[in-house]
């Protein structure tokens, strides 16, 4: 039975691939940091240290849970290092609200040596349209998130868009 769910999200992995959400990636992205698809970072087997490299205002109405939020316009290397954990092997995934900004964060990472870095492909509004769970700054599960502006927003197609 794992083997076939596990099929199934390669396939669905592989063929959402081919959609204008990929062109977005593709025209602001460089793929210098391997994705992650949303499916795979929500089976339990995956063990990983959540970034959110979104601003404050934006992680304040809903982030992935147990996310640390790094920011992005601000992201300090150094800071954000001493809070890792020293094993440059650990597995750590970085969002936004789509995945170009958490790429360059994730990047930055890569260049200090950590080797386990992977970038959230469709950020935080691929985790909420896939319907996976997101909550507010007291852990309570929101259908809020927060969709930068309202161009953004029509990335998200579940929850509740705030901007």
């Amino acid at each position: 039975m794992k083997k076939l769910c596990l099929f199934f999200l390669l396939i669905t992995a592989t063929t959402s691939g081919q959609n204008k959400l990929d062109k977005l990636l593709d025209r602001w992205n460089t793929r210098n940091v391997p994705y992650i698809s949303v499916e795979t970072l929500a089976l339990p087997t995956t063990n990983a240290i959540l970034l959110d490299a979104r601003a404050a205002k934006e992680f304040k109405v809903s982030h992935l849970k147990d996310a640390m939020r790094v920011g992005y316009a601000h992201f300090n290397t150094k800071e954000t290092v001493a809070k890792l954990p020293k094993d440059k092997d650990t597995k750590i995934v970085v969002y936004c609200s789509i995945g170009i900004r958490s790429e360059t964060v994730a990047h930055k990472l890569i260049k200090e040596g950590y080797t386990n870095v992977y970038n959230l492909y469709g950020g935080i509004f691929e985790w909420k349209n896939a319907n996976f769970k997101v909550v507010d700054t007291l852990g309570t599960e929101t259908e809020k998130v927060h969709t930068f502006n309202k161009n953004w927003s029509k990335w998200l197609t579940k929850g509740e868009k705030v901007y």
